[in-house]
């Protein structure tokens, strides 16, 4: 069986701040976006689109005092099957007319593929009590803490 996937816009990192720049004929999509704080974002880590990365199924311990090794399904590694990342942003701003949505932030770098995009809806989004190993428990326990956390200390890299 074969899929077919096509972006729909790209992730822009500019001096002026972070968006997602649709393809034009995309454009209608965002018809009744606003209202909407948060969208969650399905992007291609489309720097580790190669064979070594999509068959990596296992990595030394990336995050500190993590197992030994881990399933790359326990990581939030781009190096995967398929290298499809999902990230929650908070929204700025719509331009409806030329189709940018501009965003607090998204782990992307600049030209990154964009294949969807959803609002962000508590009813089927945030999990009000998640679980988590005890190497991690210590991490942010939202989007927003996470942006004043020291991520150095976690990561091994």
């Amino acid at each position: 069986m074969t899929y077919q996937l096509k972006a729909i816009g790209k992730v822009k990192n500019d001096e002026n701040g972070t968006f997602i720049q649709l393809e034009p004929e995309y454009i209608p999509g965002l018809q009744a976006l606003e209202g909407f704080s948060h969208i969650n974002v399905f992007w291609w880590f489309s720097d580790c689109d190669n064979d070594a990365d999509r068959n990596e199924l296992q990595t030394e311990q990336p995050y500190k005092g993590a197992p030994e090794v881990m399933g790359v399904f326990a990581t939030r590694s781009p190096s995967r099957p398929n290298p499809i990342a999902l990230t929650a942003s908070e929204i700025i701003n719509i331009d409806f007319t030329n189709g940018i949505i501009r965003v607090t932030f998204i782990d992307a770098n600049d030209n990154t593929p964009v294949l969807d995009i959803k609002p962000y809806t508590p009813s089927f989004d945030r999990v009000e009590t998640p679980g988590v190993p005890v190497w991690c428990s210590e991490w942010p326990k939202s989007t927003e803490a996470s942006g004043y956390f020291d991520w150095g200390q976690v990561f091994k890299f």
